[in-house]
């Protein structure tokens, strides 16, 4: 299988201005972040691609963790005191460290979006926007796994990952 995988370079299509400075302290997920305002800035040449966004109330942004620590394999989530395998948590110490936000479109002025829901440091780049598509994207049943079970009540982030 090693012999199929290939090695890629990804181009920032933008960067995400946020009132988070570092990871301590940060919203460990858009929901926590409440009403905390933010704007994301694409490069010009990708303006045109906004094109019909505004009518969506909620968008993903695919961002570069440039940030994150050194990847583990085996992790304590913010919501739980138990190590976890690191594909069964959100931590940001990731192989290949993406990061996905479900955020919420207040507005697009030219390039600019501004947006609700920031978990997400400022400066980090932005590799790409998806709308999100309550049909597609909400599955309000689905079982999930440990944190079904975690006692943690954690919204902010601690040091555990910087």
């Amino acid at each position: 299988m090693t012999d199929q995988l290939v090695e890629f370079h990804a181009k920032p299509i933008g960067v995400v201005h946020s009132p988070f400075r570092e990871a301590q302290g940060t919203p460990i997920q858009p929901v926590y972040a409440g009403e905390t305002q933010f704007e994301v800035e694409l490069l010009p040449e990708y303006i045109d691609g906004l094109r019909d966004l505004a009518g969506f109330e909620r968008i993903w942004l695919i961002c570069w963790f440039d940030r994150a620590p050194a990847s583990r394999l085996v992790v304590v989530p913010f919501r739980d005191s138990t190590e976890r395998g690191l594909f069964a948590t959100r931590a940001p110490s990731r192989p290949v460290p993406i990061g996905l936000s479900c955020v919420r479109l207040l507005e697009i002025r030219g390039n600019v979006l501004v947006c609700t829901g920031a978990d997400i440091l400022d400066g980090t780049p932005l590799l790409d926007i998806k709308p999100y598509v309550p049909e597609f994207d909400a599955f309000p049943k689905s079982r999930a796994g440990w944190f079904d079970h975690s006692r943690e009540s954690r919204t902010h982030a601690d040091g555990r990952f910087t």
